[in-house]
């Protein structure tokens, strides 16, 4: 909240009585949050939140079975609303402090109910940054302070560029991406079992020895393309979104945000969770030129086809970890944990999205804490 509005106070009643999806709230120590807009983003889903509702969760940060970070800490500071009433105080004194923070004044309500859906107690009065502008050409001038502070997330759209055109062009709905390409994934397939069954495919091992690519090798084909597509996404994620910029180049940091640091400093940006068709489809197609290059046309085909689902099924589930409730226990429910532990404490490991085979011959497996 701004320093200029005063925190309002509650009975320990009014903050018991949120109790539910719509308007859930909870304690830490005196201090109350609404927690309402967090609860499909909570990795241990909305039940462990909605089953502490209206109580104070100060032991269940600190654990065990979970002692949540410094991160999630800050975190949820941006849902804090005020105080609960302290029955020690004198009469005098709680009335004169719910004046002030319940005032009625028409103007004062309208700018704490804004200073509150800002989060402008985390970002707007203290940040390194200044968000009523946009922060593609700001960041750069970070320097040193530019890792720490890309990595220290906040609940709230982040405005990259002032031009509404190339604004828009960096904000993708979800349902876009399987729109886009699972046609494609589709004709390809089709057209390359086609050139298959044509029995004209050969790899050559020698130039006197070569194997028959039968049409029935191609689900193998395609499945071998999705897992290669797992082994892709894990490098470009390592190696490329979470490089560390020079702290004196401008220009690497500026690229860095705009790839992905935009991603970890707001993680819940939903229109920027899955990749632009635009820019995703240079870098498909340069995979798919390189496959044809290396390989004959119909086990390339194959290849890439596989791959290229494996990209959408890469995307989907990449949204679905922030934003989707998975049943406690499934496959998708550890994924969730295990990679918001990777936006909120591990940024340098857990890089696996769809899986998290690779982060073992890499070494750079989250350590394992249940929710």
């Amino acid at each position: 909240m701004s320093p200029s509005v005063s925190p309002r106070l509650f009975s320990a009643k009014e903050v018991a009585s949120h109790c539910t999806k719509e308007s859930c709230w909870v304690l830490v120590g005196t201090r109350v949050y609404d927690v309402s807009a967090f609860l499909r983003m909570h990795p241990g889903g909305e039940s462990l939140i909605l089953h502490r509702s209206g109580k104070n969760i100060s032991q269940a940060l600190d654990g065990p079975p979970h002692r949540h970070s410094e991160n999630a800490r800050r975190w949820l500071e941006q849902y804090y609303i005020g105080d609960i009433e302290d029955t020690q105080r004198t009469d005098h004194h709680t009335q004169t402090l719910r004046q002030r923070g319940n005032r009625q004044d028409p103007t004062d309500t309208e700018e704490e109910d804004s200073a509150i859906s800002k989060c402008s107690k985390v970002d707007d009065e203290t940040d390194l940054v200044d968000w009523r502008k946009p922060l593609a050409w700001q960041v750069g001038n970070l320097g040193e302070k530019y890792d720490a502070w890309v990595h220290q997330p906040v609940d709230r759209p982040i405005r990259l560029f002032e031009s509404d055109f190339f604004e828009a062009n960096t904000k993708t709905a979800w349902y876009m991406v399987p729109a886009v390409w699972m046609p494609l994934v589709i004709y390809l397939s089709w057209y390359c079992y086609s050139l298959l069954a044509q029995g004209g495919t050969r790899l050559f091992i020698t130039s006197d020895y070569s194997i028959m690519i039968h049409k029935y090798s191609f689900p193998f084909i395609f499945m071998v393309g999705v897992f290669m597509w797992s082994f892709i996404e894990y490098c470009i994620h390592r190696f490329l979104f979470h490089m560390r910029p020079p702290a004196h180049n401008y220009y690497l940091i500026t690229l860095h945000f705009l790839l992905h640091g935009q991603h970890h400093k707001s993680p819940f940006d939903g229109s920027r969770l899955v990749f632009p068709p635009g820019v995703a489809s240079i870098v498909i197609g340069s995979f798919y030129l390189l496959l044809r290059h290396l390989l004959p046309e119909g086990l390339g085909t194959a290849l890439f086809v596989g791959g290229l689902c494996g990209y959408v099924i890469y995307d989907m589930i990449h949204y679905y970890l922030h934003y989707g409730s998975p049943r406690k226990g499934s496959y998708l429910y550890g994924l969730k944990a295990y990679h918001v532990k990777h936006h909120f404490e591990h940024q340098r490991a857990g890089f696996g999205i769809t899986t998290t085979f690779w982060d073992y011959p890499f070494r750079t497996v989250i350590p394992d804490q249940t929710f």
